[in-house]
């Protein structure tokens, strides 16, 4: 009985698919999608999901987000079918291509190449795997867009995986999918796909968030009716054919913008925007009437000046279009109007391949595929530099994976498009490397800049070079693009291998000159007499010409002269800012106590030694996630630390789950730091209300006052999350202090 329901559900599945195929506009090919669904449902007969389900059910519903979703067809629905069967059956690519030719194989043999997730155990099995995706996608588009898809689908069914690979994949997800969704203008399935990491990485937050915003709907439906009033009545007597709908910030963004700015749900503004979509009389007139319909409401409201944003005369890379103005509403609130056509809506919503439905002729609607053939282009061109680690791997791809975009003009005139940001060193490494590594300065607008002068759309540039010049390590800090950062990278590495390998010989001889025993422990206490914490950097500052070893190294390794120690404990700064520091002698001596009673690790019963990360320092009440090192041994982070979202991303099949198993048995550090105006006794009534009014230990304290406005940093010890927001809320309400956040 059970059999004959399951079957039921899966046909039922199947033909929903169907039905949706048969209401788009593709050539309908309904004979080659069915012949895929009884290939894919005999290879995977018998297999179920996590979910208990039949597997089956899975390529179903991927092709289903294929076809509905993204707007794809007949060639990607099939693909969608078969994405796994090549993977977990015995079936081959060959096989693929002889039932449904070469384009259907390539796709599912371009999907296989990179199943299971990206990212393999190990970094460079992870940055191979993520190059195939990369190689595979700018061979055809398609084959990133069913991946797309079936990642959407895998995180609507998170819930049935374990903690460890939930965080794996909700990590690599937000890390890579949602940008890659982005960048190709699936803008409902990234914000779909952001919230569903939000919810598994953060559930109270998410829930809490879902319940605000639940309980200000009626508010904001009465703000939207009386806003958008008096503008349907101008739209009305315009003769327009039109819609306005409400646009909602979605759960992660506004935890984001919380995160980011330190303000709480009630501080944030921008969660209601309003939508204008119209359909033009005419359509070679729609851009015309975007503006005719701003000019409408300008009239109506008052528009921010410096919040403008066309995007109908020049579309995003990603193709969207849309002109957005912020208009001040008549209860004194900034709203965002968003005005977009038709078809303009339906490339924000799907993206790239909503295009191949306006392909009618019109070259203007090739632009965002030109834009793509851009970006693709300088994949390939990252692809084709020495390989790097694999987080700097990620991390120059996803430069390019968030970009949006100025154009610049070379002093011939010819027009060059870069990310918005970019500098004058950018600009010299998009032209040519030897340009870039030589760069001395640039003439902008014929003005002389620096390098790192942020460039503006409009702006010509020339570079300035010197034969002499050469890359610095600072430049990292002022390079933004991806090809930029990956050239100075490659340049450096060289740079110090020479370095290292120079630094090792020049040490060799000093040692022997000496007739000293070069080993590691007279190295190290070089080391430690430099103030360098490793010793291949040592090598590499010997060899570089930044250290020249003489007779007070002699002196060290003879032991007459003792590494710096501590310098001060107190200093005062010149000039208008004073700095006040102070250090105190912690009273709980953390390492007496033995850190297994403090958490369990969710999915592996047996003990482990484990240490709490100095990066996020995670305290009880943090949702805490836990890392594998390369010894065995674990680290513990929070779900939320930065480098924690790399390690989600990167080695996701090192991943514990992890929760805190303890009251107050012990104490742990704690960062804030305070801002607010400065006045007398400003820093005896912080110190009052943590260590008199909460009885809390302050380990130590940094105060910094500059043009009226004071800086403090404090290090606390407390018990859990809940111990140290109750003091931050105290914090808060001292007069004169405006922001009170956690390091």
């Amino acid at each position: 009985m059970e059999d004959i329901q399951e079957e039921k559900l899966v046909d039922e599945a199947f033909q929903h698919l169907v039905d949706s195929y048969l209401q788009t506009k593709h050539r309908k090919k309904v004979e080659i999608i069915t012949k895929a669904f009884n290939f894919a449902k005999h290879a995977h007969k018998g297999v179920r999901r996590l979910s208990g389900e039949p597997y089956i059910m899975h390529p179903i519903s991927v092709a289903q987000i294929v076809c509905s979703e993204i707007g794809l067809g007949s060639t990607s629905i099939c693909a969608a079918l078969l994405h796994d069967v090549v993977e977990d059956t015995d079936y081959t690519v060959e096989d693929i291509e002889n039932m449904f030719g070469p384009k259907i194989a390539q796709i599912v043999d371009g999907l296989t190449k990179i199943s299971g997730g990206i990212f393999g155990d190990h970094a460079s099995a992870q940055a191979e795997n993520f190059k195939k995706l990369l190689l595979t996608m700018s061979e055809d588009i398609r084959v990133i867009l069913i991946k797309i898809a079936d990642r959407l689908h895998n995180m609507r069914t998170l819930g049935s995986q374990p903690v460890n690979k939930r965080y794996k994949i909700a990590g690599e997800t937000l890390y890579i999918y949602a940008p890659l969704a982005h960048r190709l203008g699936l803008n409902v399935i990234k914000t779909e796909l952001e919230d569903l990491s939000f919810k598994y990485e953060h559930p109270e937050d998410y829930a809490a968030i879902q319940d605000k915003l639940k309980d200000t709907e009626a508010e904001r439906n009465t703000v939207f009716d009386e806003f958008t009033a008096p503008i349907r009545k101008a739209l009305d007597e315009k003769g327009l054919k039109y819609e306005i709908k409400q646009r909602i910030k979605s759960p992660y963004s506004i935890w984001r913008k919380m995160q980011n700015k330190h303000t709480t749900f009630e501080e944030i503004y921008d969660i209601l925007a309003v939508r204008i979509i119209f359909d033009p009389a005419d359509p070679t007139t729609e851009l015309n009437e975007c503006f005719n319909i701003y000019v409408s409401i300008c009239k109506i409201y008052k528009s921010h000046p410096d919040r403008l944003r066309d995007w109908v005369s020049r579309p995003k890379a990603n193709g969207y279009q849309a002109l957005h103005v912020t208009l001040m509403s008549n209860k004194g609130e900034w709203i965002e109007a968003q005005i977009r056509s038709r078809r303009m809506d339906e490339i924000a919503e799907k993206g790239f391949a909503a295009h191949w439905k306006y392909k009618d002729g019109d070259k203007s609607e090739n632009a965002a595929e030109q834009e793509l053939d851009k970006w693709l282009v300088t994949i390939k061109e990252i692809l084709d530099d020495p390989q790097p680690d694999a987080m700097d791997f990620l991390d120059t791809i996803k430069l390019n994976l968030f970009a949006s975009e100025i154009f610049v003009f070379t002093p011939k005139g010819d027009i060059r498009t870069l990310p918005a940001g970019s500098t004058a060193l950018d600009f010299a490494f998009s032209i040519h490397t030897f340009v870039g590594s030589h760069c001395i300065g640039a003439k902008v607008n014929h003005t002389l800049v620096p390098i790192g002068q942020k460039l503006q759309s409009g702006d010509q540039v020339e570079i300035l070079t010197s034969r002499n010049a050469k890359v610095e390590r600072s430049w990292l800090s002022i390079a933004t693009t991806a090809k930029a950062t990956t050239k100075i990278l490659a340049i450096l590495r060289k740079e110090e291998r020479d370095a290292h390998r120079k630094g090792e010989e020049i040490v060799e001889r000093f040692f022997e000159e000496h007739k000293l025993i070069k080993d590691t422990v007279s190295i190290e206490r070089l080391c430690v007499y430099h103030e360098i914490s490793r010793i291949d950097q040592f090598f590499v500052a010997v060899g570089a010409g930044k250290i020249e070893l003489g007779q007070k190294d002699l002196d060290v390794l003879s032991g007459k002269t003792e590494s710096a120690g501590w310098r001060k404990f107190f200093s005062f700064g010149k000039k208008k800012t004073q700095e006040v520091r102070l250090e105190l002698p912690s009273t709980v001596d953390i390492k007496s106590i033995d850190k297994k009673k403090i958490l369990s690790l969710t999915e592996n019963s047996v003990e482990h030694d484990y240490k709490l990360s100095e990066c996020c320092k995670p305290i009880p009440g943090d949702p805490v996630m836990g890392f594998v090192e390369d010894d065995g041994s674990i680290t513990i982070h929070k779900v939320q630390c930065s480098t924690a979202q790399h390690l989600k991303a990167t080695y996701g099949n090192r991943i514990l789950g992890a929760r805190w198993d303890m009251g107050h048995l012990m104490l742990f550090q704690a960062d804030i730091q305070l801002k607010g105006l400065d006045k007398i006794g400003i820093l005896n009534q912080i110190t009052q209300v943590i260590s008199q009014l909460h009885g809390c230990n302050i380990r130590g304290l940094s105060v910094e006052c500059d043009q009226g406005i004071f800086d403090c940093h404090v290090h606390l010890y407390v018990h859990n999350t809940r111990e140290l927001k109750d003091i931050m809320l105290s914090l808060k309400q001292i007069p004169d202090v405006d922001e009170v956040i956690r390091n």
